[in-house]
């Protein structure tokens, strides 16, 4: 695991976001030290917080997630702290939703923007963005190899782990561990679509959340939205959206609205049969998860 620290790479004042319960916290810390670098650590990580965190201490890399990135635009907090000492915002832990990465593109014109790929149970892979508003990435690097099988990403790595306790191996004759991510392919680049385990089966048809999610987050009035599946005795399994809005609007008539704005844009076995309303939850680590809200 500490054998890729050994290259000398660039050296950061960085702000280390994600926490040592987390696999790309540790690899923050121990790339930032490797490099000579200096570790900021903000009192919390509400946006307020890590933006005075990022003013004060001149922070040069934030390593953070997509769903942290969003809730720093809706707060407004960049536009009120000096953030110019910023050169890179890496991002990683979810999917990027589009709209998200336009947005924080334009927030941070003079900004490097980065999307990282690992797992715990390999470590973080080297990776490259096609560019700064693009949501395709190249990742492997030295120790890392990298397949793609039934649109599924599969990684053999050095430092991959030996396996989990009393169960099976999720390695393949060759080493190569299933991620589990479903990737779309072109050329060197992939694009992560999701979890497998994410995915919903309307009727023998797939549908992504995050496609679904990046159209609806298009819609006026949208402040977030977490798309699921739930099981539907009729189609398998149902797509579900559960919407938190800028401000409040009658359930049907949203609901009506929402239908003619995805009729052009989505499949109609994609467009949510329910909506619901309520606080959208993401973890600790500021990831989204896609649970029921309540309404």
């Amino acid at each position: 695991m500490l054998e890729k620290f050994t290259t000398p790479r660039h050296t950061y004042r960085t702000l280390v976001f994600l926490q040592l319960d987390h696999i790309g916290g540790i690899n923050t810390l121990f790339y930032t030290l490797a490099n000579a670098g200096a570790v900021v650590v903000a009192p919390g990580r509400m946006p307020g917080e890590i933006c005075e965190a990022i003013a004060r201490h001149r922070v040069e890399l934030l390593p953070t997630s997509p769903t942290f990135l969003k809730l720093l635009l809706l707060s407004e907090a960049h536009l009120r702290h000096d953030l110019s000492s910023l050169q890179l915002i890496t991002y990683g832990t979810e999917p990027m939703p589009a709209s998200t990465l336009t947005r924080i593109h334009a927030a941070f014109p003079n900004v490097k923007l980065l999307q990282t790929y690992g797992l715990s149970e390999l470590g973080i892979l080297r990776s490259q963005s096609r560019g700064p508003d693009s949501l395709w990435v190249r990742v492997g690097g030295e120790g890392y190899e990298t397949k793609v099988v039934d649109d599924r990403l599969w990684v053999r790595a050095k430092s991959a782990m030996l396996g989990y306790l009393n169960a099976p191996s999720p390695f393949d004759a060759d080493g190569f561990f299933d991620t589990g991510d479903l990737v779309e392919v072109d050329g060197e680049w992939l694009r992560i679509l999701g979890r497998k385990s994410e995915v919903i089966n309307v009727a023998g048809s797939k549908v992504f959340p995050m496609e679904v999610e990046n159209t609806l987050l298009e819609m006026d009035r949208v402040e977030d939205v977490a798309v699921r599946g739930e099981p539907s005795a009729i189609t398998g399994q149902a797509v579900v959206a559960a919407f938190k809005l800028t401000c409040d609007e009658p359930p049907a008539e949203f609901k009506t609205r929402m239908r003619l704005f995805c009729r052009d844009r989505l499949a109609a076995y994609k467009i949510p049969s329910k909506v619901e309303f309520g606080g959208l939850v993401y973890s600790a680590r500021f990831k989204k998860m896609r649970q029921g809200v309540p309404s």
